[in-house]
């Protein structure tokens, strides 16, 4: 149940949406063309800077009213919360990482909405292999020259400030990450290849020529790109995509729905009630599973597992609950002009990023067989914004028994 305040903001987000975004939906369709303006307008209402401290000119409203955002958003146009999410998400290396100065520089443009950050890490050749990377930043004078290939970078054609991270050295703690403008030389972005969903939203490469860079533009110290990487991932990216895809689960509910109560030839059948249940069961659980490691993250608790949970659910749940959407409309389905289709492309494309459903389910096993092996990312960088919950009153008693 989410609060006031949240509701509140669910209502602003929804009006945005309502009115910006829907009328916006074939065009981005029918072009592929990336959208712009509707990210440059979300961000200048503040969604972008939501988890950074007010301190920095940001709501400081933290996890959940993030979730809140992404989530709504995504109910409308997935691919617009996946805009949203993906600049967020470049919050998270200059949050975590940044120093003093970094963070009075850029967090204050990042808030109002006038500076829009990303993270590349993934490339072509080695994939979801962080360690596999072959981009390069090499010493020269009291700066750095980077060379290399990003692949899949959110908001990769309309970004101001790319987190890019490159090999400086050998093995794991051989990467380091450095901040780069979007207009420094050698920078660029090239034209997106078609893709199957997600229209309007850019996840493309990023091309870096012998970048020039000074030390300054260094988050973290050197060897520290791992570290940058993973908790941008883990503590951002994977409960984001979790909230893109509770809210196609909500629009392919509602759409579902909708065509059933129309057709009273297929009401009542039993299979088609089954698979309304199915979908509605996943909402409901996705829900539960994002939302509450959103109120954990928010709490400073250790939630690392409750964040992948978040992902890998939410996100199968959205597959499998937009191919019975399908099978519901049948070959009303295939029409473009019914989103059903657009709800089942754009699931799909949010396994990949931040992790397969693979590698989610390796985490999970992972903690299972040896717990504790790795500190959790929720705990190094734990910024309470409420407190714990209250023991319960028998919990109390037992205390003091």
């Amino acid at each position: 149940m989410l609060s006031d305040t949240h509701e509140d903001l669910r209502a602003q987000v929804r009006a945005f949406a309502e009115s910006e975004i829907t009328p916006r939906i074939p065009r981005m369709e029918n072009s592929g063309d990336i959208e712009t303006g509707l990210v440059k307008d979300m961000g200048a209402r503040g969604w972008i800077g939501v988890t950074i401290p007010t301190a920095y000119g940001g709501m400081g409203a933290g996890h959940e009213a993030k979730t809140v955002v992404v989530d709504e958003l995504s109910l409308h146009s997935a691919a617009m919360g996946a805009a949203a999410q993906a600049s967020i998400l470049g919050v998270a290396k200059i949050d975590h990482f940044g120093t003093e100065e970094q963070k009075r520089e850029w967090l204050p443009p990042i808030a109002e909405g006038t500076l829009l950050p990303t993270i590349a890490v993934t490339e072509a050749e080695s994939g979801g292999h962080v360690l596999g990377m072959a981009s390069t930043a090499r010493r020269k004078g009291r700066g750095w020259v980077l060379d290399g290939r990003k692949v899949f970078v959110g908001n990769s054609a309309i970004g101001h400030l790319h987190g890019v991270v490159v090999r400086t050295g050998e093995g794991p703690g051989g990467l380091t990450a450095f901040l780069v403008e979007h207009d420094r030389k050698g920078v660029s972005a090239p034209p997106h290849p078609p893709r199957i969903g997600l229209k309007g939203f850019s996840f493309g490469e990023l091309h870096l020529d012998a970048v020039h860079v000074s030390d300054s533009h260094r988050i973290g110290d050197i060897g520290d790109g791992l570290a940058v990487a993973y908790s941008s991932s883990v503590l951002y990216g994977r409960l984001n995509l979790g909230a893109v895809a509770l809210g196609i689960l909500r629009a392919t509910l509602a759409q579902t729905t909708a065509f059933i109560s129309g057709r009273d030839r297929i009401t009542g059948l039993g299979v088609v009630r089954d698979r309304l249940g199915d979908i509605t069961a996943h909402v409901k659980m996705a829900e539960l599973a994002v939302y509450h490691a959103a109120r954990s993250l928010d709490r400073g608790e250790p939630c690392d597992q409750d964040l992948i949970t978040a992902k890998l659910h939410a996100v199968e749940a959205a597959q499998h609950a937009t191919r019975l959407g399908m099978r519901t409309h049948g070959a009303t389905g295939l029409l473009t002009s019914v989103p059903m289709e657009r709800f089942h492309r754009d699931a799909l494309c949010l396994e990949p990023p931040a992790g397969t459903s693979d590698i989610q389910r390796h985490r999970l096993a992972e903690e299972a067989l040896t717990p504790g092996r790795h500190r959790p990312w929720s705990q190094r960088f734990a910024r309470p914004l409420t407190p714990a919950p209250a023991p319960a009153p028998d919990t109390l008693l037992a205390h003091t028994a």
